[in-house]
């Protein structure tokens, strides 16, 4: 009867630690990817990804908008507007500096692109409309200023149908997420250089396939938001 007593009680054991390890398990798995934070109890974690699936809502209004194959952007423009491979954008048209550069006018047209007949083009869209400060980074080609071309690092931009593993996988990612994690921006509508233009942008889970290639800069290792509280 001991013996008994004894293998129940061990099977009992053996099946509340495997409910603990499979709920620990489900629970880990439920977790987002995001930038680890440390030094401020109160500061939010911030997922990495996420805005991969900021306009997915609008994937098959990319797919389905027509556009003018004579006004086609492509990759040549693309870097064109670009003082390096991975630099932000300068702005290709005259702004007028009194009037508020960010939500209140630059994302009238790039939030959501479009044709604008004023300068005969499609407009790009912005990747990251939750940052209103566009002049922080992007600024215009054109200026009576005291800057000069600056000596940057030349490093070569990634060529299409270099990049897949076999000849039919999916292309791995040539370029850094972080300030990019919003795909369809790029890659779906009239606005997209038509080279890296995709067939199907309803397939809003974009790293389900496609995976970062980090080979092409030096890895910097895990980014960590330090806070320091005073």
């Amino acid at each position: 009867m001991k013996k008994r007593l004894g293998i129940i009680s061990l099977f009992i054991m053996l099946f509340i630690a495997f409910i603990t390890v499979w709920n620990f398990s489900y629970e880990q798995g439920r977790e987002e990817a995001y930038i680890p934070l440390k030094g401020s109890s109160l500061t939010p974690i911030i997922p990495s990804e996420t805005g991969v699936f900021r306009r997915a809502e609008f994937a098959l209004d990319y797919a389905n908008m027509p556009f003018d194959k004579e006004h086609e952007r492509s990759l040549e423009t693309y870097y064109d507007n670009r003082a390096f491979h991975g630099a932000p954008p300068s702005i290709p048209h005259p702004i007028v500096e009194t009037q508020n550069i960010g939500g209140n006018s630059c994302l009238k047209c790039h939030e959501n692109g479009g044709f604008v007949e004023k300068y005969n083009a499609y407009t790009p869209v912005v990747p990251h409309p939750e940052l209103v400060n566009c002049k922080q980074c992007h600024v215009a080609q054109q200026n009576n200023t005291l800057f000069k071309s600056g000596d940057y690092l030349k490093v070569n931009a990634p060529s299409v149908g270099d990049n897949n593993v076999l000849i039919t996988s999916p292309p791995v990612i040539p370029h850094q997420i972080q300030m990019h994690e919003n795909c369809l921006s790029c890659h779906a509508g009239p606005s997209a250089p038509k080279e890296i233009r995709v067939t199907h942008p309803e397939r809003i889970n974009c790293r389900q396939c496609h995976v970062l290639n980090n080979k092409e800069i030096k890895d910097i290792g895990v980014f960590i938001k330090e806070i320091k509280n005073e």
